[in-house]
């Protein structure tokens, strides 16, 4: 079974990217699958060891990135985050496209891995933007699960990712200002790119 570009899924905390990741492994079981990242922050209640994520210790990451076992990693709030290559390569295996939820950092990581003569990833890469700064603002307070200084943070590393997604990195940017459009123009830009592969 031939394997499938990887789609990688980026955008600012508030752009609506992980809930259009999720809603896009429910609409098409099977089809597409999402990676678990590692992380050295604690498991928060409701989550699952290797289904949420991989909770390692900061000495256990910092020996696998010596190992090059991730494609992506990154820094935030003080934790580390990381997509290993394996998970990634698991998946293919199935014949599903693998789907990538990360941070700029991520992005950034991946686009030189794609100069590597080695590299196999070659993925695609969508950005997910808000439909304005004050509307991602508005997402980020009306979470309510972070203090003020966390939102601060957040907002700051936004202004950088938009900054970043405005030099032509990302093959797609869908404004999600309405959730079902943008979810039909991932859509869109995903199958168009399966057809094109096939």
């Amino acid at each position: 079974m031939s394997q499938r570009r990887p789609v990688v899924i980026s955008g600012p905390s508030g752009s609506g990217k992980s809930t259009l990741c999720t809603r896009l492994l429910n609409t098409y079981p099977g089809a597409f699958a999402a990676t678990v990242s590692h992380t050295t922050r604690k498991a928060r209640p409701g989550e699952v060891e290797g289904v949420t994520y991989y909770y390692v210790s900061r000495e256990q990451f910092e020996s696998l990135i010596l190992k090059d076992t991730f494609v992506e990693f990154t820094k935030f709030n003080g934790n580390l985050y990381g997509t290993s290559k394996q998970t990634a390569i698991d998946q293919a295996s199935k014949g599903s496209t693998v789907v990538l939820d990360v941070e700029m950092e991520g992005v950034k990581q991946l686009k030189r891995e794609q100069l590597n003569a080695e590299s196999t990833m070659n993925p695609r890469f969508v950005f997910i933007k808000p439909p304005s700064f004050a509307v991602l603002e508005s997402r980020l307070r009306g979470r309510g699960t972070e203090d003020e200084a966390s939102v601060q943070n957040r907002l700051k590393r936004a202004r950088a990712e938009l900054e970043y997604a405005e030099t032509g990195v990302h093959d797609r940017i869908i404004v999600n200002e309405d959730l079902d459009k943008a979810f039909r123009e991932l859509e869109e830009f995903i199958f168009d790119g399966r057809a094109s592969e096939s």
